[in-house]
């Protein structure tokens, strides 16, 4: 049996074109086709919010509060205590954030919270203790507000006063202000963050905005910062500023075991004072006490003639008092009478020289 050949189809190739840089628009618009919108959502400020190991309960729920009214921020696990804060830049720029609130705790008392600018590590940034916190949990306030929307800033007349105030206000409005547009964001403003200067802290609270005419309810948290230094990078550089006032928790809480120390050594020192002072007899004897020993009238009257007598005696040997006011008289005379004459003859003497 033959084997039939047939013979292959030339497959045509195709000749590549380049492709139209700009290709033509087409004459008419289609209607279900989407109008091109310039981007409003230009202030895009990312803060990163996360904390250091070591921090309580009350110190992560109060991050989370802070968290929840910051629809801007960008989350992050905990960081370990070995590392060097100067990592947060490099986890801030990994996260694509150039604002950074670190809360750090110590000895699981202690709040610490550092806010800096971490956009090219340039700096500035703020060390603050947190102080008197109150959480949302906590609190039970009867304010609310819609979650995710932007907030009204209202700072003390004090913070454009100060200089170091004027740079923490900037800091302040760039990290908690909810840029306009932001997608996590609603387009409401219905709370307000006061920032007040009083007894050199700065004093946050959240409050609701019920009507136009100026009143609130505060919805919380609340808590309070006492600045401590202020530094010219971020998380490094050098001190721009530190608060001469400030005293560690730790040094308070040395302070306040001295001063139960010393009242207990007060007290010991009562207590021996007390048992040296104490006296042997229960009374001291009253005056003419053996008048009461006899009963025999006799003998009485006898004592007190004898007593009447000795009084007499006393008296006699006593001064008389319009004497003593004639000799206290005449030695203030004498007195006056030698320094007149000192006077005159320091008078003679400058005469004679002249």
């Amino acid at each position: 049996m033959g084997r039939k050949f047939q013979k292959k189809q030339k497959v045509q190739q195709l000749e590549i074109v380049p492709l139209d840089e700009n290709p033509p628009l087409p004459p008419q618009r289609s209607s279900d086709e989407a109008v091109p919108k310039k981007e409003k959502w230009v202030n895009k400020q990312r803060v990163l919010v996360f904390a250091a190991r070591g921090i309580s309960h009350r110190d992560r729920h109060l991050m989370r509060d802070i968290k929840t009214l910051m629809p801007h921020h960008r989350p992050e696990s905990k960081m370990e205590r070995s590392k060097t804060l100067s990592v947060v830049n490099e986890m801030c720029e990994m996260k694509h954030c150039n604002k950074a609130m670190l809360f750090e705790g110590r000895r699981k008392r202690d709040l610490y919270m550092w806010v800096s600018n971490t956009s090219g590590a340039t700096g500035p940034s703020a060390k603050f203790l947190i102080e008197n916190i109150h959480t949302m949990a906590e609190l039970k306030m009867t304010g609310n507000c819609l979650r995710g929307s932007r907030p009204l800033l209202s700072f003390d007349s004090k913070f454009d006063e100060l200089p170091h105030l004027k740079l923490l206000k900037e800091l302040f409005v760039q990290t908690y202000s909810v840029p306009n547009h932001h997608p996590k964001s609603q387009p409401f403003v219905d709370h307000v963050f006061t920032f007040t200067y009083l007894d050199n802290r700065i004093w946050f609270r959240n409050f609701q905005i019920l009507s136009e005419d100026g009143g609130l309810s505060e919805v919380g948290p609340r808590y309070v910062m006492n600045p401590v230094k202020i530094f010219d990078g971020s998380f490094t550089g050098k001190t721009i500023w530190e608060n001469p006032d400030y005293v560690s928790p730790a040094k308070q809480r040395q302070l306040l075991k001295k001063a139960a120390k010393d009242k207990y050594v007060n007290r010991v020192e009562q207590k021996v004072k007390q048992e040296a002072t104490r006296p042997v007899q229960a009374y001291e004897g009253i005056e003419n006490e053996e008048l009461f020993e006899d009963d025999d009238p006799i003998e009485t009257a006898k004592i007190l003639a004898a007593i009447a007598k000795k009084k007499k005696q006393d008296n006699a040997t006593k001064t008389p008092k319009a004497a003593l006011t004639k000799k206290i008289k005449e030695k203030q005379l004498k007195a006056v009478k030698e320094v007149i004459e000192q006077k005159k003859a320091k008078a003679a003497k400058r005469v004679k020289k002249v």
